[in-house]
């Protein structure tokens, strides 16, 4: 009896060990809090369709549109001008610009006009016997003639008999020999083509000047072009004609350009199509870098949002009451900080703003609004 009464003693005590042991253990245990779930908050806008200019850019740099490289098509010495044949000078339109010691041509142009002129005096009295009637004209051709004028044209021929006449002394021959002699002449004193300046000067006054040698470069400072090379996807976008808005690289400056002229062909090797924008500013100078932003077309019943908006599989993401979801939309032109889209109805809330790791079915809140939707609890 007394070995039953202290085995059931003993089986309490375990027992019981047991028990105070379990609570013990599950007093220490600390409960985890249940993490609410957080709504995000959004900005939004609202779809209204619209005119949206579409502004291709694009850069490069100045280049003046009427430029000259200065050849010498004679020989002989550079002789000093009024103005110092330097880069940086300027010029006015008709201004000599070189000037070519061309005292020994001279000379050989002076003895041919003179030997046409004692060809033409040698058949005078011929011309009074035979020809009375063509003698005035003549004779008033020599009291014309000059020879430090440029040499008079030759008299209108009349009759056949005449010109055989004229021709067989040689005078026809001996006349457009002067002239091309007088042409060449002309050569050896180049003079400005228009109001500019020189950029580039390769000879100084004393030098020896052959034919063919490169004498420098003359550009026009009131007109400058700048190229540009665009995909071929926007060729059928330009048109000459249209506005442009050039910047500097620091943004500080602006000026206004007009695309002149547009390449009907686009470059096998780039697949580039090139546009000349013209732009007229006393500021600019040859071989600035400006930026340009082309208008290119307008698209009607489209919107223009960030490139950032628009997913992968052209789609973006719209709110619905306070949840998100996702709508396919057509692309119509993509720059590289925008986008302009069509097919998305008036009145269709989109975000304004990206939101990492969003997904169709996700809660959110506008920006300003009160969140209606209840907080709940996830069990663990």
């Amino acid at each position: 009896m007394r070995n039953l009464i202290l085995s059931l003693i003993g089986v309490v005590l375990i027992v019981g060990a047991v028990f105070i042991g379990n609570k013990i253990a599950n007093s220490k245990k600390k409960r985890r809090p249940v993490p609410e779930k957080v709504v995000k908050t959004v900005f939004t806008d609202t779809v209204k369709n619209g005119e949206v200019q579409i502004v291709i850019p694009a850069n490069g740099n100045l280049v003046a549109k009427r430029r000259v490289e200065l050849f010498s098509e004679v020989q002989g010495v550079f002789k000093p001008n009024r103005k110092l044949f330097k880069a940086g000078q300027k010029y006015s339109k008709g201004e000599t610009l070189i000037r070519i010691d061309a005292s020994e041509f001279y000379a050989t142009v002076q003895a041919s006009k003179s030997n046409l002129y004692n060809t033409i005096a040698a058949i005078m009295p011929d011309l009074r016997l035979d020809f009375p009637e063509i003698f005035p004209k003549w004779q008033n051709y020599l009291k014309g003639f000059n020879l430090d004028k440029t040499t008079p044209k030759l008299p209108e021929m009349t009759s056949d008999k005449e010109n055989y006449f004229i021709t067989g002394r040689g005078i026809i021959s001996s006349y457009y020999n002067v002239k091309n002699q007088e042409q060449r002449l002309l050569k050896y004193t180049i003079k400005a083509p228009f109001s500019g300046i020189l950029t580039q000067a390769l000879v100084t006054e004393g030098s020896l000047i052959r034919n063919g040698q490169k004498l420098g470069e003359f550009i026009d400072t009131s007109v400058y072009e700048m190229e540009v090379a665009l995909g071929k996807k926007y060729a059928s976008f330009l048109k000459v004609g249209e506005t442009v808005l050039l910047n500097d690289i620091e943004g500080a400056k602006t000026y206004d350009g007009t695309v002149s002229r547009v390449n009907g062909s686009i470059d096998a090797t780039t697949q580039t199509i090139t546009a000349f924008i013209e732009v007229k500013n006393n500021q600019l100078k040859e071989g600035m870098y400006l930026e340009a932003n082309l208008n290119a077309k307008k698209e009607q019943n489209a919107i223009q949002i960030n490139r950032s908006l628009i997913t992968d599989s052209r789609e973006v993401f719209i709110v619905r009451d306070s949840v998100l979801d996702l709508i396919d939309v057509e692309p119509v032109f993509f720059s590289d900080t925008k986008v302009v889209l069509k097919g998305i109805p008036d009145g269709t809330v989109i975000l304004e703003k990206p939101i990492p790791g969003a997904y169709a079915g996700m809660l959110v809140k506008p920006y300003g609004k009160k969140n209606k939707a209840a907080k709940t609890k996830t069990p663990q």
